[in-house]
C-alpha cells in the first residue's frame, strides 16, 4: 500500500495550483488565508518553543498548525514531545493517533485510539478512528470484530454512523435518520458535517473512492465547519485534497 504520506507533494502541488483552486469546495481566498494563518502559527510557536523548550501548549498548538499543513510528521513529532513532557496526556491524545493514521503508522494509531477509549468511553468518533486504523493494518473483518462497544449515548449522528461501520445499515440511512431527527437548520449543518466525512471515509475504505470523493468534497465546503473551522473540518478538508491528490495521481499513470 502507498503511504499516505508520499502523496503530500502531490496534494500541495494539486491544491494550490489555479486549476485546483477554481474547482476547489473551499474559495480559493479562503484556502489561502488558511495556509498563511497556520504557517503563521507554526512560525511563532517555532519561535516560542526556542525560549521555552517545556512549554507543552506550544508544541501542541504547533502541531495542529502542522497536521492542518499535511506535515504529518512533523504534528507526530510535536504531540509526542507533549507526552515526553506530561506522560500523563498520553491517554487522552486521540490528536497523535490522527497524525499516526496519515503517517500509516496504523498499528501506532490502533493503540492510540484503544487507550483513549479508557479516558472516554462514550465516543464513538474515536471508535471509528480505531476501525478505520485497523482495517488499514488489517481487514475490515478483523476491525468489526474488534469494534469498541459503547453503552452510554452520544451526540448526532454518531450512533448511527457507529451502525454503518458495524455493518447493520447502509451510509443512505444515516442521512435518512438525519433528515427525520427533527433537528434546527443550525444544528442539523452540524450533523450533517460529521455524517458526510465519516459516510466518506467509510467509502474509501471500501475502495469507492469516487464515492467517498463525492462526501468529503460535502464535509469541505460544510458551512459549519468552515464557519468553525474545527479540528475535525480540517481533518475533512485535508483527507478530501489527499484522495483528490491519488485520484489525479491515478488518472496520469
Amino acid at each position: 500500500m502507498k503511504s499516505i504520506s508520499s502523496l503530500l507533494l502531490a496534494l500541495f502541488t494539486m491544491v494550490f495550483s489555479s486549476l485546483a483552486l477554481a474547482d476547489h469546495p473551499i474559495p480559493s481566498a479562503e484556502l489561502q488565508a488558511i495556509e498563511k494563518k497556520y504557517e503563521e502559527a507554526e512560525k511563532t510557536n517555532s519561535a516560542r518553543i526556542v525560549g521555552q523548550p517545556n512549554a507543552i501548549d506550544a508544541y501542541s498548538l504547533r502541531g495542529d498548525a502542522r497536521l492542518f499543513l499535511g506535515d504529518f510528521k512533523g504534528s507526530a513529532e510535536d504531540y509526542e514531545k507533549m507526552i515526553e513532557l506530561n506522560p500523563a496526556l498520553d491517554v487522552s491524545h486521540w490528536r497523535l493517533g490522527i497524525a499516526y493514521y496519515y503517517l500509516s503508522r496504523f498499528d501506532k494509531a490502533a493503540h492510540q485510539f484503544e487507550i483513549y477509549h479508557n479516558y472516554d468511553n462514550v465516543d464513538r468518533e474515536n471508535g471509528i478512528w480505531r476501525f478505520m486504523s485497523q482495517t488499514r493494518l488489517k481487514n475490515m473483518e478483523v476491525a468489526r470484530k474488534g469494534l469498541l462497544k459503547y453503552e452510554k449515548t452520544d451526540r448526532p449522528p454518531y450512533p448511527w454512523v457507529y451502525s454503518l461501520y458495524a455493518g447493520d445499515i447502509k451510509p443512505d440511512e444515516v442521512y435518512r435518520r438525519i433528515d427525520g431527527g427533527g433537528f434546527p437548520d443550525h444544528y442539523k449543518e452540524r450533523v450533517l458535517f460529521h455524517a458526510q466525512l465519516y459516510v466518506g471515509i467509510f467509502h474509501e475504505l471500501h475502495g469507492r473512492d469516487q464515492d467517498a470523493l463525492k462526501h468529503l468534497r460535502a464535509a469541505a465546503a460544510n458551512k459549519f465547519g468552515r464557519a468553525s473551522g474545527t479540528y475535525m473540518w480540517q481533518v475533512a478538508r485535508v483527507h478530501y485534497d489527499l484522495l483528490q491528490a491519488k485520484l489525479s495521481n491515478n488518472r496520469k499513470k
